[in-house]
């Protein structure tokens, strides 16, 4: 690290000459003028006042959001939207980005950029006006102690090489040349008070109440059980075009849950106000009580344009018995998603066909192009024929719930891999013709839901002679013994942005398949995986963008790593009918930080 401060008459020769920024985006142009009033999801007009109720299911014992270290509250930073929590509320990033496109930035804490074609460094320039919430400005050196304490010791920035002060209120990273996405990355780095954090002790978990830039602070904590976020009456950023219509609510309260049974019945006693339904069977017969048909609940369907995650029983492949691809494969044969949809969840879920489902991004019924061919020619054999022809599918089965056929296909390939049936158990042979060992293993859940569907999947395994004990823990152990992938299967969802990019580094590569803590839960192993996604970090075009992304989907189907499940073609909400929410709704779905109260 190299951090310099400079002399006016010497910054000429540091910065590069260049055209400054209001807004930058990942290809092409952003799509708003750089005179716009407001994000088109945000209702300028929107009164502010009233308290937002929501709930989270699960505990907490951590309010540092940039470390690995215990539970994180939500809303922070970077509350998971999938579960209705609030984003961004007490810590900013540089450049505030628009929900309503795939990857566009716009001025914050950076009152302006520049940024050249090659994306070989990127100048910051603050808004002078910009303060913590305990009224002390935000500065340069401020940005650089931030970006140095989260490269040492948090989770992000380790590709940026030289920090460079130039004066109060610019800094300039210059970048590694093997990620065009760094620049954007940076630019959504939170910036902390140097005055109020301690690097000494940064990497631990804590209560200390966090101090930022961002339009709330943290009013009041009940360890594990409620988090309260006030509004900043002195907030500094209100009056700008990336945050007018926002941040409505005077106060916002997220009351845990340990169960989803008591979380959901609170919502129907009018606990609190948002609920964004995970269960499809919760969603066709849960929602019939006095609030919703008397008009006080609002139940709604909202579209979204995001990727559909993946979701599936994820093989550890760290253990053995799941070593062998053709044992993954078997076990996928056996799932009978058909009878499953129908039976446990109305036939609301659609199939798990791609890590990037339902969008351009998705490789599922398209033959590779001419692009991905080429991305993948260095690694023959990573991409299995139907997969690169764009024919795979996720095993069909005709929903009977005991389809002869997938369990025979699934006998056959566990016959290859060294197993045979023996009394009806699924056992590993022996040159000496006894009975091996039997194939067993455990499936770990952590809540009722994931029990049913696992036990589900449990007992079509058993008709092929394969024992898969389902256990059920509590939310410390099961993040415990995940971090330490503690486990032979679980069920996972891998949510997805607009725009995959870095993060698929610790999901894919093979240094996050051995680096406690990554979400590398299946144990990914293939150069390949890693390959397609360095391509996407260095593509210079949308196309080269694409194909890139495609390419590693391909990779991952191909390395049967998940037995596929399902995903919601919408996002399911239900709220309270005070509770308001604009018309337009951004590209990722709702945005709770652009609703608000009803005037009484």
């Amino acid at each position: 690290m190299i951090v310099t401060l400079l002399a006016a008459a010497l910054v000429s020769d540091i910065v590069l000459a260049g055209a400054r920024r209001t807004a930058i985006s990942a290809y092409g142009e952003p799509a708003l003028a750089a005179d716009f009033k407001a994000f088109p999801y945000a209702n300028p007009e929107a009164p502010k006042g009233g308290t937002l109720h929501l709930s989270i299911l699960g505990t907490f014992d951590n309010l540092n959001p940039f470390v690995y270290k215990g539970i994180v509250a939500q809303g922070i930073w970077l509350g998971n939207r999938q579960i209705g929590a609030p984003v961004m509320l007490v810590y900013q990033p540089l450049m505030a980005r628009s929900l309503d496109e795939t990857f566009s930035l716009y001025g914050l804490i950076a009152q302006s950029v520049e940024l050249p074609e090659d994306r070989s460094f990127i100048v910051f320039h603050l808004d002078p006006r910009a303060r913590f919430s305990d009224g002390v400005p935000v500065t340069a050196a401020d940005v650089e102690f931030s970006w140095a304490l989260l490269k040492e010791k948090g989770r992000l920035y380790g590709d940026s090489t030289t920090a460079t002060i130039t004066d109060p209120h610019t800094i300039r990273f210059d970048l590694s040349p093997d990620n065009r996405e760094l620049a954007l990355l940076l630019a959504q780095m939170p910036v902390l008070p140097k005055h109020a954090v301690d690097p000494d002790t940064f990497d631990t978990a804590t209560f200390t109440t966090p101090i930022g830039s961002g339009p709330y602070v943290v009013a009041a904590v009940d360890a594990g059980r409620s988090i309260t976020f006030r509004r900043n009456p002195d907030f500094w950023a209100k009056d700008l075009p990336v945050t007018r219509g926002l941040y409505n609510f005077d106060e916002i309260k997220l009351n845990y849950f340990r169960d989803v049974n008591t979380q959901f019945e609170a919502f129907k006693a009018g606990t609190y106000d948002l609920r964004l339904e995970q269960s499809a069977s919760r969603w066709a017969t849960g929602y019939d009580f006095p609030a919703l048909r008397d008009g006080r609940v609002i139940r709604e369907q909202v579209p979204t344009g995001t990727p559909k995650p993946m979701s599936g029983f994820v093989f550890n492949t760290r253990r053995p018995i799941f070593a062998d691809i053709r044992v993954r494969e078997a076990l996928t044969q056996v799932l009978d998603f058909a009878w499953i949809n129908q039976n446990l969840f109305f036939g609301l879920y659609k199939r798990s066909d791609s890590f990037f489902a339902a969008s351009e991004l998705s490789a599922h019924d398209r033959p590779a192009s001419a692009r991905e061919r080429a991305l993948l020619a260095p690694f023959p054999g990573a991409v299995t024929p139907d997969v690169m022809e764009g024919r795979w599918s996720p095993p069909q089965s005709d929903g009977s719930g005991s389809d002869r056929r997938n369990a025979r296909l699934a006998i056959d390939l566990m016959a290859q891999a060294g197993y045979q049936l023996a009394a009806s158990r699924m056992v590993a042979k022996t040159d000496g013709g006894t009975v091996g060992q039997d194939f067993d293993f455990e499936i770990m859940v952590v809540s009722r839901d994931q029990e049913k569907l696992a036990l589900n999947y449990a007992s079509s395994l058993r008709r092929i002679g394969v024992t898969a004990s389902v256990r059920l823990v509590d939310e410390a152990q099961y993040w415990k013994r995940l971090r330490s992938f503690d486990f032979d299967m679980i069920l996972n969802i891998w949510n997805v942005v607009a725009s995959p990019g870095s993060e698929q580094m610790n999901r894919w590569s093979v240094a996050a398949a051995d680096r406690e803590g990554s979400l590398n839960y299946a144990g990914v192993r293939e150069p390949a995986a890693e390959a397609m996604i360095n391509a996407m970090l260095t593509a210079k075009s949308k196309e080269d963008y694409v194909a890139a992304v495609r390419s590693l989907d391909r990779v991952l189907i191909s390395g049967n790593y998940v037995v596929p499940l399902f995903y919601a073609p919408d996002q399911w909400v239900a709220r309270r009918a005070e509770v308001n929410r604009p018309n337009y709704t951004p590209l990722t779905g709702i945005a709770i930080e652009s609703w608000w109260h009803a005037v009484p």
